[in-house]
């Protein structure tokens, strides 16, 4: 089983090697106005038990949810794992550490 986080640099590894995973931004809508990753798709917390059907095609590859910090996130993955999203990873630190550590052209709040 992989590790339940994964760091900002390996993400963007993997992004770079234009691997195939999702990468699901659990945050509010009006967080990710501010400020998101690329090729990020956005389901609220919240919203996730009722909206789950839609991350059905991405069950059997990589998933890498973040949010602000990455307590959100971590919160989520816990339940993805129950669901059978096996691969699904936290990516530590959040959005505000992929400002600070890879992209500085994204904004912090």
């Amino acid at each position: 089983m992989l590790p339940t986080e994964i760091s900002t640099k390996k993400v963007k590894e993997l992004l770079d090697a234009q691997d195939d995973l999702l990468l699901l931004d659990c945050r509010r809508d009006d967080e990710y106005a501010i400020c998101q990753i690329d090729g990020s798709v956005l389901i609220p917390m919240d919203e996730l038990p009722t909206r789950v059907g839609e991350l059905e095609a991405a069950r059997e590859k990589p998933l890498v949810v973040y949010c602000h910090h990455g307590m959100r996130s971590l919160r989520v993955v816990n339940w993805l794992r129950q669901q059978g999203f096996e691969k699904s990873q936290s990516m530590s630190g959040g959005i505000h550490a992929w400002s600070e550590e890879i992209d500085p052209s994204v904004p912090t709040y």
